[in-house]
């Protein structure tokens, strides 16, 4: 697991972009979920959620781990603590993003 560089906002752009990744990291900011938790709560395929949790791993947002034939998801505790702090925000400096409402 790599510590994600909240100096650098690319990464964060590029991942909370996708309106899907957006609402998948409101739903694991409340708690861990498994893949097919997931897709039943957003209404999409497991494959797409896991297109979409490519994204979020690489951005160092969302960690899984494989526990038998399901694999379970959850924000990154550097992530999840700094939302936290702030209130359920995550300020990048350039940005702002809230997490509290959806995407723009």
């Amino acid at each position: 697991m790599t510590t994600p560089d909240f100096g650098c906002c690319t990464p964060f752009l590029k991942a909370l972009a996708d309106k899907t990744r957006w609402r998948m990291v409101q739903e694991l900011l409340s708690s861990p979920l498994t893949v097919s938790e997931l897709a039943e709560r957003l209404a999409v395929s497991q494959y797409n959620v896991s297109k979409h949790l490519r994204v979020l791993r690489q951005a160092g947002i969302v960690e899984t781990d494989r526990r038998g034939k399901h694999v379970h998801c959850r924000i990154v505790p550097a992530f999840q603590h700094r939302v936290a702090t702030n209130e359920n925000q995550l300020d990048l400096g350039c940005c702002v993003f809230r997490f509290d409402k959806g995407p723009g």
